[in-house]
């Protein structure tokens, strides 16, 4: 009777595992690795390969999350429209040559993505956490009509609560607070924790939150972007969370390498209307409506050119990736990438590696220890491909790498929240901006020089020396990498 029983048990599994399997074939149509990945997960890991799935698998509906009809109001429709038609019979005014040289990028973001070129722009890099945050409690310090602030992890430590603190402070003077989180990333927080400041009159929202208690079910399609909006002059976006190990406090970390924009001129706009869009998707009872002061006309700052790039699972295409391959395809000399996870897809391998075998210059810098295991093993695995094509790869040894920066031929770089993932590429919702400008570039530049000699580059010689045990894990990464 029991080895009946156990026999009716283990063919009900076998054919539910069938049923599912050919539900991810059939129905939900991924790609061949992805798809082979999972089949992998649900067949050797049997039952528990199911709730696996369940939370990490399951695609998102195709609806729109982030309507506004302020887009309207603010023209941005009729100004993409303009711009990609003066682009295509080449009557674009460009302020700088330089730029003119990327018009097919910027053609793909303003009709892949709606990312409107603006060309007035002055930028200042934070390649420090202190500086980045001194610096943006100083402008929130400062803010007289709004602060908006959104970050996929935010802690209540001592950083985190000197920002809730001063952010308090500027909502018991009358200036419109607005925080949102993500609610895996900071999934330590709830909106009891943020009691004086919703007191004080701020509001606080929380992107995709759990329905139950302890676990969220959507461990995918988390919001990684970083933005800070003040009183729509001056905004931040880049890679640094609000922590203190984003400050350098971590023992396990050491000292956090990461880079952050702050930004002034007209890509205030693209940034403060990515923003509305997320709390308005986020918000159950405090849509943003338009109002001008969120938009404000004012002089121009500076003489940068850059496009406001944003992804995620809930469009068709991969805008940022699809940037990053274009950018890698004009690029004649060198391209120099910072990321702490390298696991790319099949068509961002090929270009990187037909790059480099063509001659260009590739160099590429990961981070010389892991905050998740199987990301790093499978990063280290791709990077020793690259050094067969001739990229140069190096292992940043001073504190954490946590950057994600892409820069070629002292003229174009990119600068975001997006890694060289699937993860990334896919199934985050995240944000870049693109930069055409030959100082911001040539600076950027500077820093991945700089980091190169707190670095030790990694030979061909030294990869194929790595022991059996390394070898294993990477093989077992390299499994996992499509859903990692």
């Amino acid at each position: 009777m029991t080895v009946t029983i156990f026999s009716i048990f283990t063919a009900a599994i076998f054919i539910f595992n069938i049923i599912l399997a050919a539900a991810l074939v059939f129905l939900e149509r991924r790609d061949a690795s992805s798809t082979w990945a999972w089949l992998l997960v649900l067949f050797f890991i049997p039952i528990f390969g199911f709730f696996i799935y369940l939370l990490l698998g399951r695609r998102l509906r195709k609806k729109t999350l982030f309507k506004w009809k302020g887009n309207k109001r603010i023209g941005i429709e009729s100004l993409i429209a303009q711009q990609m038609n003066e682009l295509h019979d080449n009557s674009f005014a460009f302020k700088d040559y330089n730029t003119k040289k990327y018009k097919d990028l910027i053609y793909l973001h303003l009709r892949n993505n709606g990312a409107l070129l603006t060309q007035d722009n002055s930028v200042q890099i934070f390649n420090d956490g202190r500086e980045k945050f001194n610096s943006l409690i100083k402008d929130i310090e400062q803010a007289t009509n709004h602060i908006h602030i959104q970050y996929y992890i935010f802690r209540l430590d001592e950083l985190g609560t000197r920002i809730v603190n001063a952010l308090t402070e500027k909502a018991k003077e009358g200036v419109k607070v607005r925080l949102l989180y993500d609610d895996m990333g900071s999934r330590s927080l709830s909106k009891r924790h943020f009691k004086q400041l919703i007191e004080a009159g701020g509001e606080v929202e929380t992107f995709f939150p759990s329905i139950l208690p302890i676990i969220n079910p959507r461990l995918n399609y988390r919001n990684h972007r970083k933005i800070s909006v003040i009183d729509g002059q001056v905004g931040y976006i880049g890679g640094f969370n609000v922590g203190d190990e984003y400050i350098g406090l971590s023992r396990k970390f050491g000292y956090w390498r990461d880079t952050h924009l702050r930004i002034e001129g007209s890509a205030l706009h693209p940034l403060q209307t990515r923003f509305v869009r997320d709390w308005n998707q986020a918000s159950t009872r405090h849509d943003i409506e338009y109002d001008e002061f969120f938009f404000p006309v004012k002089p121009a700052k500076g003489n940068t050119s850059m496009q406001i790039v944003s992804s995620g699972p809930d469009e068709d295409w991969e805008q940022i990736k699809d940037g990053y391959l274009k950018l890698i395809h004009l690029a004649r000399d060198y391209i120099y990438i910072q990321t702490p996870y390298f696991i790319p897809d099949a068509s961002f391998y090929d270009a990187i590696r037909i790059a480099a075998l063509s001659g260009i210059d590739v160099r590429i810098m990961i981070p010389n220890k892991p905050d998740h295991p199987f990301v790093y093993w499978a990063t280290y695995s791709y990077a020793g491909q690259m050094l067969r094509a001739g990229a140069r790869v190096f292992i940043y040894d001073n504190g954490f790498l946590h950057t994600k920066m892409i820069v070629t031929d002292n003229k174009a770089s990119t600068v975001g929240t997006a890694n060289i993932d699937v993860r990334s590429f896919k199934l985050n919702f995240e944000v870049n901006a693109f930069i055409y400008d030959e100082k911001i570039s040539t600076d950027l530049a500077e820093l991945f020089h700089r980091d190169v000699k707190l670095s030790t580059e990694l030979t061909y010689e030294m990869y194929l020396d790595r022991t059996r045990m390394i070898k294993t894990k990477e093989s077992i990464a390299r499994l996992l990498a499509p859903i990692l």
